[in-house]
């Protein structure tokens, strides 16, 4: 995710020179180094010495080690500090911090790997306008996002976006399947799955119809599709999207108090 939103920012004009980068693995640093034409080091708290915006991509169990290590900086430098590590609350990280730290917390998803993101922004009360502006440009580069007013919402947004992928990557899978036992080849099956949701997803995203409208609009009355719908609907297939999407938000928050301890 971190050399996603590294490309994504060059790409977008962002002065390579600029942004600098800690890596503890030495061919991961070179390679990112070389790749990006960026700085890198191996501590971290060299680079937040140098930088006003600091960029937390770490795994979440490790990130209090991380935070308690930058702390002093952070406090001498009043940087913002942006997390895209999951499950870790805004006041837990501000803890780590040193405490009163402008943190924004975010939410992106792995399509950020190739611009087409979606993530979620969280800022807290010490965060000012220009930090929020700041913020949004760097995820910005990897997709579009869009701001919470509730740090709650963010299960929402882990629930949807942080785990949807792989809601679609399973509809895709299946449509595949389905593909295969109605007599098509594995390859052709997997071709027009993978290319149908893409264009389903971009005609969505593009159309300034509904998605309720855009189905309507491809289901003919006693045509192929309206059998189809029919029994997906008699199957359940909303109310098991709501239970999944319901457990993945409980457990973003279980997974919360459980990586956000401060004993």
């Amino acid at each position: 995710m971190a050399s996603s939103i590294i490309g994504g920012l060059v790409a977008d004009g962002f002065p390579a020179n600029a942004i600098y980068v800690a890596e503890p693995n030495e061919e991961a640093r070179s390679q990112l180094a070389a790749r990006f034409g960026i700085h890198t080091e191996v501590d971290n708290a060299l680079v937040a010495a140098q930088v006003d915006v600091l960029l937390l991509a770490v795994k979440p169990q490790v990130l209090r080690n991380v935070a308690e290590q930058l702390a002093a900086s952070v406090q001498d430098k009043q940087s913002l500090v942006v997390s895209i590590a999951a499950g870790i609350r805004s006041s837990d990280l501000a803890h780590w911090l040193g405490g009163d730290v402008a943190i924004v917390r975010s939410m992106p998803n792995t399509p950020a790997l190739v611009q087409s993101g979606a993530t979620g922004l969280f800022a807290n009360s010490h965060v000012s306008s220009s930090q929020r502006e700041q913020a949004e440009s760097i995820l910005r580069a990897v997709g579009i996002t869009v701001w919470l007013d509730d740090e709650q919402q963010i299960d929402a947004v882990t629930a949807l976006s942080g785990s949807g992928p792989a809601y679609i990557f399973n509809v895709i899978e299946v449509m595949e399947k389905a593909g295969v036992k109605l007599g098509l080849d594995a390859e052709t099956a997997r071709r027009l799955a993978v290319q149908t949701a893409f264009g389903a997803s971009k005609l969505a995203l593009e159309s300034s119809d509904e998605p309720a409208v855009l189905r309507e609009k491809v289901t003919s009355p006693g045509g192929t599709t309206e059998r189809a719908l029919s029994v997906l609907r008699d199957g359940g297939l909303e109310n098991l999207f709501m239970e999944a999407l319901q457990a993945a938000s409980d457990r973003a928050a279980e997974l919360a108090d459980q990586l956000g301890s401060k004993n």
